[in-house]
């Protein structure tokens, strides 16, 4: 009796034991398991960009986080995003993935939408097809998508622009906005902010001008590209104001350019100023029909507050430092432009 007791008591021992060791190894490996789950889990040791495209699937993001090698167990997450929902909440957006995130940091900034905005440099722009390249690089938006949509008459003219001066509603900045902002928000932002441009000061003195925002904006255009020096805004401008007073040509060289199409020409050549276009200030007086570039917040506001004095001619200067001197005769004008001239030809400068 004794020794069955005996070896009742050593087998409830051995089964205890045998249990605890199924206990610890089950604990050990949870613990593995979890911390396979909950730990870092990303391959990376910098910062990196996850791009979900609208209507992408779980599958999409999966797919992009491996193309980009940020997973180190890609099994763990997998079963997380499944635990957590994800799978089913998929949003769209850019993504910061950095060093030292788990399955489950990764996952709930994925799920909540917490993307990264775009810093997005809209400036040295000419035309609409240009501008649609440069958000096309920084945005979600297809770049054909925005010059059709940028050039439709009927919804131009719903927001209060047409295909000439459609330019002028972008005011030269820096913007942050989320990568796949859609197109309509894009433009209804940057409404926004062409109406906050335009302060009741700005268009009070656009007022007493006699000039629209628009036209402003468009002389601005036309300052910006005859000058590399901001001191020469107003003066510039000045001369430009005096010509559409006494209804006299602007006869602005990069006007010319535009028409032509070759931005890069240092000579503006006879055949040129008369080429057939709107945009020719040689042939056409007044404002061209929209602006030739993307001016500057301070050439908008050199046309604003321009200089007022009796200049109608400038030339630039034979030292050919960017900066021009002025004239209020044809006479003196004429005297400066042949000694530019001269200065070109030395130079062997015919185009």
């Amino acid at each position: 009796m004794k020794l069955n007791n005996l070896l009742q008591s050593r087998t409830s021992k051995i089964i205890l034991l045998i249990a605890l060791a199924f206990i610890i190894f089950l604990a050990i490996q949870t613990g593995i398991f979890l911390k396979r789950i909950y730990s870092v889990n990303i391959e990376k040791n910098e910062p990196g960009y996850l791009y979900i495209h609208t209507g992408a699937t779980f599958t999409d993001v999966f797919n992009e986080l491996e193309r980009n090698n940020f997973l180190k167990d890609r099994n763990s997450f997998i079963w997380l995003a499944g635990k957590m929902n994800y799978v089913n909440r998929i949003k769209p957006g850019r993504y910061k993935i950095t060093p030292g995130m788990s399955n489950k940091d990764l996952i709930v900034k994925l799920r909540n939408g917490e993307q990264e905005p775009v810093d997005i440099p809209i400036h040295d722009v000419r035309t609409i097809p240009q501008l649609a390249g440069l958000l096309d690089r920084y945005l979600e938006i297809d770049s054909i998508h925005i010059v059709e949509k940028l050039s439709n008459e009927a919804y131009l003219d719903s927001i209060g622009f047409n295909k000439n001066n459609v330019l002028a509603m972008f005011i030269p900045n820096t913007y942050e906005l989320y990568w796949n902002v859609s197109l309509d928000k894009f433009v209804q932002r940057m409404l926004k902010e062409y109406n906050r441009f335009w302060t009741t000061a700005r268009k009070e003195k656009a007022k007493e001008i006699g000039l629209s925002q628009d036209e402003v904006f468009t002389l601005a255009s036309i300052v910006e590209e005859e000058t590399n020096g901001i001191s020469e805004y107003p003066i510039i401008a000045g001369v430009y104001i005096n010509r559409l007073k006494r209804n006299m040509p602007l006869q602005a060289d990069p006007t010319v350019k535009f028409a032509i199409g070759n931005f890069a020409a240092k000579r503006v050549l006879k055949k040129d100023t008369g080429f057939d276009s709107p945009y020719n200030t040689y042939r056409y007086k007044g404002l061209p029909p929209g602006p030739i570039c993307m001016p500057s917040i301070k050439a908008i506001d050199g046309v604003l507050n321009y200089q007022k004095h009796k200049y109608l001619y400038f030339c630039a200067k034979e030292d050919f430092s960017g900066f021009h001197v002025f004239a209020s005769t044809l006479v003196q004008h004429n005297r400066n432009a042949e000694a530019f001239q001269k200065a070109m030809n030395k130079r062997g400068i015919y185009r």
